[in-house]
């Protein structure tokens, strides 16, 4: 092999990391029905058949993208909490993991952008293959609510398993309705942080609150 020139390994690898960027390009953009392979291979610079020397399927493509995104999604908002200091207060590390999940969301993985979009679409086989990634990501969540209710900075009329899921539940929605054209990311960030905080802990002292019962 000449000097300098490639390995097939490595060229393998580019190869089927750019096919599973094709896929999650595409899924992000038509949803799982509408996502066809030829269109991931044009998208990939392939031919349709040569899809199949890294995937034996449609499903096992279109799983492993999902298992990316999901993975990524978990990691990058791990990341972002394990850089804070030790003494950082529950409801600030929930504030991190507000910023970072919309980050990778919104801006950072169009791999994060197809879970959120299609998760509820797919066959029950792909979302048992999944299922174990998400109940990392889940735990890592009741995590974080948990401290923060033991911390006393949660209100503890709520229900936990509640808040959790319409926490994440909004986080994942931004990626059908948020616009770069028409508010900044770090406004969106900034507002879910305010609604999570304010909505999860206690409401602060409202002086010369107004009269809702005047009419």
């Amino acid at each position: 092999m000449a000097k300098g020139r490639p390995k097939r390994a490595d060229t393998t690898s580019a190869t089927r990391n750019r096919i599973l960027s094709a896929a999650a390009q595409i899924l992000s953009a038509k949803g799982y029905s509408e996502t066809r392979l030829s269109d991931i291979a044009d998208s990939a610079q392939v031919r349709a058949p040569a899809v199949y020397y890294y995937f034996a399927s449609r499903e096992e493509l279109i799983a492993e993208v999902m298992a990316v995104g999901q993975r990524r999604l978990r990691e990058h908002v791990e990341s972002a909490l394990a850089a804070l200091p030790a003494s950082t207060a529950p409801m600030d590390c929930i504030s991190t993991a507000v910023q970072a999940h919309l980050q990778v969301e919104l801006q950072l993985s169009e791999f994060a952008t197809a879970v959120t979009r299609n998760l509820g679409q797919l066959p029950d086989d792909i979302r048992a293959r999944l299922r174990d990634e998400g109940a990392e990501y889940i735990r890592l969540w009741r995590g974080l609510l948990e401290a923060a209710l033991h911390a006393g900075e949660m209100r503890p009329d709520l229900d936990l398993r509640a808040a959790r899921m319409l926490v994440m539940g909004a986080l994942n929605w931004t990626t059908e309705w948020w616009d770069p054209c028409q508010g900044s990311l770090t406004a969106v960030v900034e507002t879910a942080q305010s609604l999570v905080r304010h909505g999860l802990g206690f409401p602060a002292a409202h002086h010369g609150a107004t009269d809702l019962n005047m009419c």
